[in-house]
């Protein structure tokens, strides 16, 4: 990319850090308030944060994250509203504002989500896409359900189902590459919509609705584990070998929480419902983030975020102390190790963001394409977006995979509707 070309990136990049900006908020605050949570000394004490713990890392941190991809791969200027409503919902509830008012800008903001995935369908239908649709009606749902008074663990399996159905869209837009038999598509189909429809049973007849999610996760696990491309990257090296890991560990993450539904019924507190929620949300959710950091950031924001063999760390102690937390501290109730476990967890997701953080840093001051160079002995697939020439396959002309939504017809700065897939981006999951 020519010189003026860069510095146009740049701008892009520095006017969609300021949307994710209130998304990094919300993670600290979220951290602060598990802290809190777990009866540790906190940074902040306000007595606000652990009831809106929850809502502040799935929608104010983790939907404004989905939603700014989303706007950046639609490409027109409404679509920012969005990630500007839940990132701005999320901050607003930590403050000591009306309630309401975060209450109201989350339901703005998932609107806002759900209205980019009818623009995506009109210009290109597809089983991925209906699939993240569907994650959208959920958030939307969840939101609109606390707005009324709904308490979070009984809007649990609507958020579960929001992160779930988008993260599994985009898997299998990956999945595609391998040219799926429609019969496979269908599959997926028919157990994302298990998910929705056990999300919106739950509130109905909760026992019936929460077996139905269970039984419906631990079939997408399946589906996810035997058609992703993710146990044939495991025997790569770099960048595709630690997310494939990373996606790895996650599906084992979310078929426990699937088991622990089907098995054991509805739950709302207690041990069990915080093996569930942190099985679900930091297994699985924080672990695809980490899996797809590398090649969403630059994507999103237009610096590189170069892969090094550090980020290994952060994942590996998320997966640790989750294992201590959830199988000793929960299930086998043992506090001191619950309260060791959540402690270490914290401590691994700000790792993993002060490493990005340093790694995008010291990528951004080298000279133009430096950071396509090995960096601790491991390539560093996806730290430069800007990459010309190529599909995703790695021949012929810049454009989308199939099934993945076209760039907006002039938009300056098009990028992936889904973790590496669009044009000038390489995924190091997809053959090449």
């Amino acid at each position: 990319m020519s010189g003026p070309g860069r510095a146009e990136a740049r701008k892009a990049g520095a006017r969609r850090a300021v949307l994710l900006l209130p998304a990094g908020l919300a993670l600290l605050l979220g951290l602060n308030a598990a802290l809190m949570l777990l009866e540790l000394p906190a940074p902040l004490t306000a007595e606000r944060l652990p009831e809106v713990h929850g809502m502040l890392l799935v929608l104010g941190f983790a939907g404004t994250l989905v939603a700014l991809e989303r706007a950046v791969a639609l490409g027109t200027r409404w679509a920012y509203l969005a990630p500007a409503c839940l990132g701005a919902g999320g901050l607003l509830l930590a403050t000591p504002a009306d309630l309401r008012a975060g209450r109201l800008l989350l339901v703005a903001g998932t609107a806002l989500l759900l209205a980019l995935y009818a623009r995506f369908w009109r210009r290109q239908p597809g089983a991925a896409l209906l699939a993240q649709g569907a994650g959208a009606v959920a958030a939307l749902g969840a939101a609109l359900l606390w707005l009324g008074g709904l308490d979070v663990p009984r809007l649990l399996p609507w958020l579960a189902a929001f992160l779930v159905l988008t993260i599994a869209g985009e898997r299998l837009e990956l999945a595609r590459v391998a040219l799926l038999a429609p019969r496979t598509e269908n599959t997926f189909l028919a157990a994302a919509g298990a998910v929705l429809t056990g999300a919106v049973v739950t509130l109905l007849w909760p026992a019936a609705g929460t077996v139905l999610l269970g039984a419906a996760l631990l079939a997408l696990v399946g589906w996810l584990t035997v058609y992703d491309v993710a146990r044939r990257m495991l025997r790569s090296t770099g960048l595709p070998r630690f997310s494939a890991a990373c996606l790895l560990a996650g599906y084992a993450w979310l078929a426990l929480a699937g088991a622990l539904w089907l098995l054991g019924g509805p739950v709302a507190d207690g041990p069990r419902y915080d093996a569930v929620v942190h099985s679900v949300f930091l297994g699985f959710v924080l672990s695809m983030i980490m899996a797809h950091a590398p090649v969403i950031l630059p994507a999103v924001l237009r610096r590189p975020l170069p892969y090094h063999r550090v980020l290994a760390g952060p994942a590996w102690l998320l997966h640790l102390s989750l294992a201590l937390r959830v199988l000793v501290g929960d299930l086998r109730e043992t506090e001191a190790a619950w309260r060791l476990g959540g402690a270490l967890n914290v401590a691994a997701v700000l790792l993993f963001v002060v490493s990005a953080a340093a790694l995008s840093v010291r990528a951004g001051r080298a000279e133009p394409g430096a950071g396509n160079r090995r960096t601790g002995g491991s390539r560093s697939s996806g730290a430069a977006p800007e990459r010309a020439g190529g599909t995703a396959a790695g021949s012929g002309s810049a454009r989308p995979a199939p099934g993945t939504p076209d760039p907006a017809p002039g938009a300056p700065d098009p990028a992936p509707s889904s973790p590496g897939r669009g044009p000038g981006t390489v995924h190091p999951e997809v053959p090449r």
